[in-house]
């Protein structure tokens, strides 16, 4: 009598291949998005938490900070709002680490400290920036709302949002209402830009996203958003110029760029003014994870109507948003 083992035979074996192939093609979306949803919570909760800092701040000093000070101690000390929210977020050791009177440049120990809280998870290029030899910068995804397009008018600010140049704000001065205003939302670290470009004051009319480029100006490939120390609008702030994640073209060298713009640095001309095209982005899909000033944080689809994205950017302008 002649015993056949038990086994599979090839076509089964290929069969039950295909099956798990199957499973795994239909699991692995589920998993990726179940991850995505992770980090999207992650996200809001980092703004929760600038949200309850930002309340604090305004809580204990009587305004909120500044968008940049220039006036204090000259136009070479420029330090970012993020900066001064650090005590209100359990990162007071960091913050004594700073000397105010002093600029970035001279406190490297400062500017290259990751803030947990201030990057996404979401962020693909989580990692620092070296600025020359021996200087290193760290990024943020978190910036404060600067308005819609004009940001400075020397020598005091003019911005339409909450965060001003030299001035705080009380939350008082949000007559639109909290629930109504954007305080801040996320942006992309190694953002291309162009600064010092030219100068709209003439028609002060907001440009088309296809416009953007013809204004000029020296072009940086990858250094906005990454210097979360630094004031300046392009490094941690945004306008509500065009809604979130909208493409701003440049081409250089036959490559297109999704660029942001500034006709002048905050601080560098005591008589011209700085417009800014600074967007809101991320890697989410579909949209920016967004902090109101009611404390409240939304996630709002880039689909949103531009003109009430920029009602949601403006302070005091008595325009009514019942829904986005």
């Amino acid at each position: 009598m002649i015993r056949r083992s038990a086994g599979f035979t090839l076509v089964e074996l290929l069969v039950v291949i295909a099956i798990i192939g199957i499973l795994v093609g239909l699991l692995l979306p589920a998993v990726q998005a179940a991850r995505e949803a992770a980090r999207r919570m992650s996200c809001q909760n980092n703004l929760k938490q600038l949200g309850l800092a930002l309340h604090n701040h305004e809580s204990v000093r009587k305004q909120l900070p500044p968008l940049g000070d220039y006036q204090s101690h000259g136009n070479a000390v420029y330090w970012s709002m993020q900066t001064r929210l650090l005590p209100y977020a359990e990162q007071t050791n960091l913050q004594n680490l700073i000397d105010y009177a002093r600029p970035i440049s001279q406190q490297p120990q400062v500017a290259k400290v990751r803030v947990p809280f201030l990057m996404c998870p979401s962020e693909i290029n989580d990692r620092e920036r070296p600025d020359g030899p021996t200087f290193v910068h760290y990024p943020l995804n978190y910036a404060g709302n600067a308005g819609e397009w004009l940001i400075m008018q020397p020598p005091q600010g003019k911005g339409s949002g909450v965060f001003v140049v030299n001035q705080g704000l009380r939350l008082s001065s949000i007559t639109d209402g909290t629930s109504n205003t954007l305080g801040m939302s996320e942006v992309k670290a190694f953002t291309p830009y162009l600064r010092d470009g030219g100068n709209p004051a003439a028609t002060a009319v907001v440009p088309l996203p296809s416009e953007v480029a013809a204004f000029g100006g020296e072009f940086k490939i990858d250094s906005g958003h990454t210097e979360w120390v630094d004031a300046r609008v392009h490094q941690t702030g945004f306008t509500t110029t065009f809604s979130p994640n909208q493409m701003v073209p440049y081409q250089v060298n036959g490559i297109t760029y999704s660029i942001d713009f500034n006709s002048m640095r905050e601080g560098r001309n005591a008589m011209l003014p700085t417009y800014a095209v600074v967007t809101s982005r991320s890697y989410h899909s579909g949209g920016v994870n967004s902090l109101l000033m009611d404390g409240s944080v939304r996630f709002v689809a880039q689909t949103i109507d531009q003109s009430i994205w920029r009602a949601l950017g403006t302070r005091d302008s008595g325009e009514v948003v019942t829904d986005f």
